[in-house]
């Protein structure tokens, strides 16, 4: 697992409706993204960005891929510390703010993950594991913005 990683993701616009971006409200915002020998993803822009709801957009994508990492830095941790996690699910919420030259910024992320551990013994070990997770997360890592934890943390059969 040392040295370099590369991912490779093709993009394609798909809202041509037949003018191009001869107007602002001329085209649509729909793209598809795909990668090698995986599902295509129908993405869009945000609704308020005059996107398509019914596609992904990549404020979503990108607050899905914050928590996906945690969770999965948090279960290999966890593993490790043998903690024996049986559930884990998480609602995970991106605040973005205008910025004063007409842009748009995140300024945070909170992940409110529910975690289920098989014994009581457990749960102060796996509520601190948390902050290890973030700390190795390389996409927590590579943000400019703030990502918080408010985890809950469970015990099966109680």
């Amino acid at each position: 697992m040392k040295g370099q990683h590369t991912y490779s993701v093709s993009i394609q616009w798909t809202g041509n409706t037949g003018t191009g971006t001869s107007t602002y409200t001329g085209y649509d915002r729909n793209h598809t993204i795909s990668i090698v020998d995986k599902p295509t993803i129908s993405g869009s822009s945000d609704p308020a960005f005059r996107g398509d709801k019914t596609k992904h957009n990549p404020e979503e994508l990108l607050v899905a891929a914050l928590s996906s990492c945690h969770m999965l830095w948090y279960l290999h941790l966890c593993s490790e510390a043998g903690i024996i996690v049986t559930a884990y699910t998480d609602q995970a919420t991106g605040t973005m703010q205008e910025t004063p030259d007409g842009g748009l910024r995140f300024t945070e992320v909170s992940l409110h993950p529910i975690v289920t551990v098989a014994e009581t013994a457990m749960s102060p070990r796996a509520t601190a594991l948390h902050k290890k997770a973030n700390e190795l997360c390389f996409i927590a890592r590579s943000v400019n913005f703030t990502v918080q934890h408010k985890p809950v943390c469970l015990v099966a059969d109680q």
